[in-house]
């Protein structure tokens, strides 16, 4: 005999069981505006001085 799958009720619970409640929802009035603080990507930067990284031990 072959088993009955889960029903979705069945899988909820589990995964209830498993990973507790959602936590609340953001409401629109707690999002804040992101600033990006890494420069820009194409932006060309300048080499650094390659004597300074002749390191010998």
């Amino acid at each position: 005999m072959t088993e009955q799958p889960f029903t979705d009720d069945e899988y909820a619970f589990l995964r209830h069981v498993r990973f507790g409640e959602l936590p609340p929802p953001v409401r629109p009035d707690e999002l804040v505006a992101l600033t990006e603080t890494d420069p820009g990507r194409n932006r060309s930067e300048v080499a650094e001085d390659p004597v300074r990284w002749n390191v010998q031990g």
